[in-house]
């Protein structure tokens, strides 16, 4: 290749770099985290069990990679889980915050106010703390990052058996990362936000009425489920270099199943 496709690379700019995937043991942060290893990155897997995250951070490609278990919904960790990010990768490039929670309840009068407290605390409270806690060793480094966040389709849909709690939670983290982008903007940190339409993973599939996965199958124009690895190069391309001029972005993985 020559001139401006010379070396091109889908991951672009991230060797080396230090990266953070959370809910790293779940079906989507497991291959994201194998995807930034693949391409040279650094990544610190962080997930609520050690053994879990060990077993992914074994799997990786390459070397410098860390595994821990950590409580997201504790505020008071994350200043330290990323103090020891910059410490053991070598700097916080990449934060991609994929932990989450989901409470399924089949009528509103079976929410509870634990039910509503565990996810949003989980899913747009810590969400919010965890940005910026990555945000502010960004600016410290003053070489720019990726902060990349989760949505849901339920953001627009208003979402599906019994997930109106955890819809809601999806359609702050919308609004959140456009915040956020507009915020830090000026430090040269994009903030985008990934949106998958169904994807197979026990996040979805459990609690799930028979007939529900054929049901959901049936109203995709792609004609399928998405595996989890159908996510990983929307994740690696918005952390590279190609996605420089790209921030505030709500980017659509749902195989067509919404289209905006």
């Amino acid at each position: 290749m020559t001139g401006a496709t010379a070396g091109w690379s889908l991951g672009a700019g991230l060797e080396g770099k230090g990266v953070i995937v959370t809910g790293a043991a779940g079906g989507i942060g497991r291959v994201a985290a194998e995807g930034f290893a693949a391409v040279g990155a650094r990544v610190m897997a962080v997930d609520l069990d050690q053994a879990a995250v060990d077993a992914v951070v074994a799997g990786l490609a390459g070397s410098g990679h860390l595994a821990v278990a950590a409580d997201l919904g504790d505020l008071s960790g994350h200043a330290r889980l990323i103090d020891h990010a910059r410490s053991e990768l070598g700097s916080v490039y990449v934060l991609v915050n994929l932990a989450t929670v989901l409470r399924r309840k089949d009528s509103l009068a079976e929410i509870s106010e634990a039910d509503w407290d565990a996810q949003h605390d989980v899913n747009l409270k810590s969400a919010f703390f965890l940005c910026r806690a990555a945000s502010e060793a960004m600016i410290a480094q003053g070489k720019g990052g990726r902060i990349i966040t989760f949505s849901s389709q339920g953001w627009w849909t208003g979402g599906f058996n019994g997930s109106v709690v955890y819809a809601a939670t999806k359609g702050g983290i919308v609004s959140m990362t456009r915040g956020l982008a507009r915020t830090l903007g000026p430090q040269r940190i994009t903030v985008n936000c990934i949106s998958p339409g169904f994807v197979d993973t026990p996040l979805l599939t459990r609690g799930l009425p028979p007939g529900t996965m054929e049901a959901l199958r049936s109203q995709i124009p792609l004609g399928h489920i998405a595996e989890a690895r159908e996510m990983v190069g929307t994740v690696i391309f918005l952390a590279s270099d190609h996605a420089a001029y790209i921030t505030g972005a709500t980017i659509n993985v749902s195989g067509g199943f919404l289209m905006y």
